[in-house]
């Protein structure tokens, strides 16, 4: 290439190009500019700080948003100012607040939140009062509900304004939009309530007039469990609310209805019942599977023995499960042969496979009476042969009454021990006296009732009636000592030995000083009267001076073998009675056998006497001298 090819060649300026303006910077004539600068002025908005304008999304990225409001620069703004906009494009008419309108950089500082902050209470007061629904965006979840934007402030949505069914996952709800009515606001704390359920209510409500005008008695209709309660549980139809209440869940018996049925299954249920405006609507589970006691064996009759389960206890009796969903009543008294009423509780617990009789079936009636005592021999079968009359047994005391004790003899066996039956000497005011209940008594039968199941037992029975020996012991004129020991009505009460108690009257209790003996004195007493069949002993303290001599040789034994006294002071007693007194201090209920030996030595004494007369009576005259 030669070197004129490679010369670079320069076009020539206009003959009229001005050099001077181009060194001082305008290539543009002065008037010429200030044309130019004008007409751009105009194509620009006329903005001012703090105020707040309609802009043009011309941009967005993953963290900006560029907004053109008609000024020689664009503004950016934070996309998450956005996040309740997530449809977001170019081309959207936004609100944004003008901050500051150049920053160092020249470039215009602008906020969409602000904006929306700057006009939100006015629009969400007239959204409240023109009833208007708004859009809000679910930003969190809070205790109680959830937290919504909306018009750039934070709301309150409750649980119970999210939808007309319980709720029970609020967190599927945080990061959408939903529209919402404005149903509070506190201006004074600038606080804001919404409700997303307002909004379908009316839809509901025709809903609801829709399917209520349809209803009818004994229509089946499939629904969603929406709550579960203790007495029931909530059925949605699909816009309404019907109950089925815990006794229409199942034939069989329901502790809780969780047990049948789960939250949001879906049911068929049979509607039984609703008001005249058909607000309340009651519907049945149970009612769309055949009765149990339909599906019942028809050979089971009276007298079978069946086995079944305790479902529940009752203060009466208990409930006993025979079949699915069939119960029979198991009354306290048919659970054993005792008499006196006990708990169910003592013989039964809840859940237990027992086996029963049953005792009647009312199938019409759907009722069954059950017996378990009658798995058991009847005791009083053969009471006769058991406990005979006047055979003894031991017994357990089981309960009071003012007139007596009834003691068990076995289980089912009770009988009753008269007050009169318990002491031969005693005067028992209350037999809690006595004895104590569950303690042991030895008993005699007295009598034997099989048909009312009834008998009557004696306790003094078992020992020897001492009132038999007290004859010869507390014959009339004898001199005892005795204890003043209470007072009933006009007499005084005396114990004298043996256990055995008399009375004195007042005027007898004079003492040889002029005094009156007084309760706790011990004295002698002289018997004035004994009557065996009454239980009763008659006494004098001042008899025992008043006759002197022949009061102490009444006391004495007779020489001649005619009444024999008793000396407490001890040398003149009688043989019998000396040795009772050597044994015997004060007898008890169960020690007097003593007086029982007492009679018996005297009898054998009276006998000893009679054959050594007889002998001499026998014996040749010439013998005798």
């Amino acid at each position: 290439m030669s070197v004129e090819q490679n010369k670079i060649t320069f076009a020539e300026p206009p003959a009229d190009f001005d050099w001077a303006a181009l060194e001082s910077d305008s290539i543009v004539p002065s008037s010429e500019r200030a044309k130019v600068e004008k007409a751009y002025e105009d194509t620009l908005s006329s903005i001012s700080e703090k105020e707040v304008l309609m802009g043009t999304v011309v941009g967005m990225n993953k963290k900006e948003v560029v907004i053109n409001i008609g000024y020689k620069s664009e503004g950016v703004v934070p996309l998450s100012e956005f996040r309740y906009k997530p449809d977001l494009k170019v081309g959207d008419q936004v609100e944004v607040y003008i901050e500051k309108q150049e920053d160092k950089a020249g470039q215009m500082i602008i906020s969409h939140k602000t904006a929306r902050v700057h006009n939100a209470w006015g629009k969400v007061n007239t959204a409240m009062e023109t009833n208007e629904v708004i859009t809000g965006y679910v930003k969190c979840r809070t205790k109680g509900g959830l937290i919504v934007d909306v018009f750039g402030i934070e709301a309150f949505l409750p649980g119970s304004q999210i939808d007309v069914k319980p709720i029970r996952d609020y967190d599927q709800f945080v990061g959408k939009n939903m529209e919402f009515k404005v149903v509070k606001i506190n201006q004074e704390f600038k606080n804001v309530v919404v409700s997303h359920k307002a909004l379908i209510e009316a839809e509901i409500e025709a809903q609801k007039k829709q399917i209520i005008s349809g209803l009818e008695k004994g229509q089946v209709l499939e629904g969603t469990v929406k709550n579960i309660t203790s007495y029931g549980v909530f059925v949605d139809l699909g816009g309404v609310d019907g109950l089925i209440h815990i006794t229409d869940l199942s034939y069989g018996r329901v502790s809780h209805p969780e047990e049948v049925v789960k939250l949001d299954e879906k049911i068929n249920v049979v509607i039984l019942d609703f008001d005249d405006e058909k607000r309340r609507i009651a519907l049945g589970l149970k009612q769309l599977s055949p009765h149990p006691w339909d599906a019942l064996s028809a050979d089971l009759n009276t007298g079978d023995k069946v086995k079944g389960k305790v479902m529940v206890i009752t203060d009466y009796g208990a409930f006993v499960e025979v079949a699915p969903g069939v119960e029979g009543l198991l009354h306290v008294s048919e659970m054993s042969w005792s008499q006196h009423l006990r708990s169910p509780k003592d013989f039964l617990k809840e859940g237990q496979e027992i086996e029963v009789q049953i005792l009647n079936i009312d199938r019409e009636e759907r009722k069954m009476s059950l017996g378990m005592k009658q798995l058991a021999p009847d005791p009083w079968a053969d009471i006769e042969f058991k406990y005979p009359v006047n055979s003894r047994h031991t017994a357990k005391v089981r309960n009071f009454t003012h007139f007596g004790i009834f003691a068990e003899l076995e289980e089912g066996v009770d009988g009753l021990i008269h007050i009169s039956d318990l002491s031969w000497t005693k005067r028992i005011k209350h037999p809690s006296d006595f004895t104590k209940i569950g303690d042991d008594i030895e008993v005699q039968v007295l009598e034997v009732d099989k048909d009312n199941r009834r008998l009557s037992l004696g306790h003094k029975q078992v020992e020897e009636n001492p009132w038999d020996v007290f004859a010869n012991t507390f014959t009339v004129g004898s001199v005892h000592e005795g204890t003043i020991v209470g007072r009933n009505g006009s007499n005084f009460i005396v114990a004298l030995p043996y256990g055995v108690e008399g009375t004195v009257t007042q005027k007898h209790l004079k003492k040889e000083d002029g005094s009156t003996a007084k309760v706790e004195d011990k004295l002698p007493f002289k018997v004035l009267e004994f009557n065996g069949d009454a239980r009763r002993i008659v006494l004098s303290h001042t008899r025992t001076f008043e006759e002197g001599d022949d009061a102490a040789e009444m006391a004495a034994p007779s020489r001649r073998g005619g009444r024999k006294g008793s000396d407490d002071q001890g040398g003149n007693q009688s043989p019998s009675v000396k040795s009772v007194n050597e044994k015997v201090e004060k007898s008890t209920l169960g020690d007097l056998s003593v007086l029982s030996d007492l009679k018996n030595a005297m009898e054998s004494k009276e006998r000893g006497a009679k054959a050594s007369k007889k002998r001499r009576d026998d014996e040749p005259e010439g013998d005798e001298e």
